[in-house]
């Protein structure tokens, strides 16, 4: 493994991060990612990785030759070189409920082994297959995991990772989510791939959206983004690597399905 500033040093200089605090700052897109939804919109499924799985499947799944929940549409769309699949399954359509699981297999032709699962929020509003700014659904499908970053120092990953305060939420947000961006990881929904997760680059254009992150869990809906608990975001960050190709699978279960 290299050093943490080796692996994100095309991220870390001083100039480029102000340059994209800047423009991220001018354009208020990490608005995008992270405010808390109002009481009584639900409430998070009870954490613990013994829990069962939203397709129904329990424990005995933990080894499999199809990730569960999963659809022949959906499988397809992840690459034969994925060897680890974030999956995201929403409780619902509308709901800001889901769980997380790591999936991994060391070859094509072996089986997936669920490495880890936790419970997670999703938009407050749910899920949509056309995502669009403000819209507060996180974008169902499949994206690559390709860059990293947070407030806090780089936990030990492989990923490429910007470590800055230009993470640091907006200070008129909700005091809970004062640590949301201690870690993130940047879904490539609408983004560049290989740049810092700051960068607001949006190849398909601003109304799209952007700035789809997992990141640290605040107990309530995101306006697009997906969280999970610090400790997953930790081990996230700790075993995704590159050279396994890692994918985040993300949709209610319905979707999921297909």
């Amino acid at each position: 493994m290299q050093p943490s500033g080796a692996r994100g040093a095309r991220h870390s200089g001083t100039t480029t991060v102000r340059a994209l605090l800047a423009a991220v700052a001018a354009l208020g897109l990490l608005a995008g990612c992270g405010s808390g939804r109002s009481a009584g919109e639900g409430s998070p499924p009870t954490d613990g990785e013994a829990a069962a799985s939203p397709s129904g499947e329990g424990d005995g799944d933990a080894r499999a030759a199809r990730i569960p929940g999963l659809g022949d549409r959906t499988r397809a769309r992840i690459p034969d070189r994925a060897r680890q699949v974030v999956a995201v399954h929403g409780a619902g359509a509308g709901s800001a409920d889901a769980r997380v699981e790591l999936w991994t297999r060391p070859a094509a032709d072996r089986p997936w082994t669920r490495d880890r699962s936790w419970s997670g929020h999703n938009g407050k509003r749910g899920w949509t297959p056309d995502h669009h700014e403000g819209g507060k659904r996180s974008p169902v499908g499949v994206f690559t995991l390709s860059d990293a970053g947070g407030v806090l120092p780089d936990p030990g990953t492989e990923l490429p990772y910007t470590h800055s305060a230009a993470f640091t939420p907006p200070a008129h947000w909700p005091e809970k989510t004062r640590h949301d961006f201690d870690y993130v990881i940047a879904v490539d929904y609408n983004r560049v791939p290989g740049t810092s997760p700051l960068d607001p680059t949006r190849p398909e254009g601003q109304e799209k959206g952007g700035f789809i992150w997992l990141h640290v869990d605040h107990g309530s809906g995101t306006s697009g983004c997906v969280s999970v608990p610090e400790a997953a975001m930790k081990h996230l960050l700790r075993t995704l690597d590159p050279d396994r190709h890692p994918v985040v699978v993300m949709g209610d279960r319905a979707a999921l399905r297909r």
